[in-house]
Order: C-alpha cells, then structure tokens, then sequence
C-alpha cells in the first residue's frame, strides 16, 4: 500500500510564498504521474500541476502558470510544489496524488491560506 504524506502548508500573506512537499512511502520511479490538486470550500476539487514521470514534463492549471512550480527529488521519494506570488484565491487544501497503473494514491492534504 502507497502512503503520500504531505507538509509545507501554512498561513502566508499575500504575494509571499510557501513550499509543499509530498514524501511517498516507496520509489516514485513506479508512478506514471505524480500530481497536486487542490480544494477550495464549497468547490471542487481541481488539478493544479503535473508531473510526468516517462517523459519528465509538467503541466500546469492556468490560474497558476509562472506562479507555481512541481519538482521532485527521487532520492527522497518527494514531490515538491513552490508556490511564489500566493493569491488569496490560492487558499485550499492541497493534495498530493500518484497515479500508478490504474491505481490512484492520495495524501491526506495540507492546508494553504493566503491572507489579503
């Protein structure tokens, strides 16, 4: 069984920045994809960034393009997410997810909010 465990969230004033971080219980080499999602109150939950294991290429939502970045460090098994220029629309939970075959793995989210 996969175990995603997220930290780096906080309380941030606006236009600063924070760092999550996601560490998985094993290689993230056996994922397909790794990826952040957040959730705001009252809505759905959505994709924030991509990071695709095969090709090494990500994806990004445009309500954060050239705001936020996804990395990894696979010595660590870990999944980043820096998230500069923060936005008080930016508050959620974010999520860590892998995608392995056509099993999904979740974290249990790490909240962000971002005060005007």
């Amino acid at each position: 069984q996969v175990e995603l465990v997220e930290s780096g969230g906080g309380l941030v004033q606006a236009g600063g920045s924070l760092r999550l971080s996601c560490t998985a219980s094993g290689s993230i080499f056996s994922f397909n994809a790794m990826r952040w999602y957040r959730q705001a109150p009252g809505n759905e939950r959505e994709l924030v960034a991509s990071s695709i294991t095969s090709t090494g290429s990500t994806v990004y939502a445009d309500s954060v393009k050239g705001r936020f970045t996804i990395s990894r460090d696979n010595a660590k098994s870990t999944l980043y997410l820096q998230m500069n220029s923060l936005k008080p629309e930016d508050t959620a939970v974010y999520y860590c997810n892998a995608l392995q075959g056509w099993d999904n793995y979740w974290g249990q989210g790490t909240q962000v909010t971002v005060s005007s």
